[in-house]
């Protein structure tokens, strides 16, 4: 019997080295060296290297000089530690009754006929730190209002932050909130 027991022994021991030791300093180590940013979190720091956030996770954002993210179901809304969708079918009352509660507070707001999807659903982790290009657009007037500016620096300030698709082709044209947020902060202080 023990003859059968230790070779089972030894190799327990020396996969968990391997794979759960060993493995995973690898693989932390490389992402150190080749990408010390995503590795870290992609935090965004302040000018006194205060982290302010992370541009993978959303955050709320209620100020009308700020653009606004699209709604959160995570927890009491962008709480990481509760992230998940409402996992309301699109047959729910509910849901139906909050997505056009949200649309209309938009068009009432906005004065727009189309509200982008994005402005009125929430994502799958409740934490996308980004909202299309539209729904960025659609809030400009809004933000140039309440900055004392013109709506176009504020569209420029938008435009200049908007990314593409991933490698040209994968995934929509999409405005990170936060980094975008910062960018008029940065653009138009005396507003701040």
């Amino acid at each position: 019997m023990l003859s059968q027991l230790r070779p089972a022994i030894v190799m327990v021991a020396l996969f968990t080295l391997l794979l759960g030791v060993a493995y995973p300093f690898a693989v932390t180590g490389v992402a150190q060296v080749a990408f010390p940013s995503q590795a870290d979190g992609s935090l965004i720091r302040d000018a006194q290297g205060n982290v302010v956030g992370s541009a993978l996770i959303g955050q709320p954002f209620a100020e009308a000089r700020y653009l606004h993210p699209r709604p959160s179901a995570a927890g009491d809304g962008y709480d990481a530690s509760a992230s998940s969708g409402s996992n309301l079918g699109p047959l729910n009352t509910d849901l139906a009754e909050r997505i056009q509660t949200d649309a209309d507070a938009i068009r009432a707001e906005t004065g727009a006929t189309v509200v982008p999807a994005d402005a009125v659903t929430t994502s799958a982790s409740g934490l996308d730190p980004h909202i299309s290009p539209a729904y960025a657009r659609l809030q400009a007037a809004r933000v140039a209002q309440a900055r004392g500016v013109d709506v176009k620096a504020v569209q420029q300030v938008i435009d200049a932050n908007t990314e593409g698709a991933l490698l040209g082709f994968i995934g929509q044209p999409r405005v990170n909130v936060l980094l975008t947020n910062r960018a008029l902060d940065a653009r138009f202080p005396a507003a701040t």
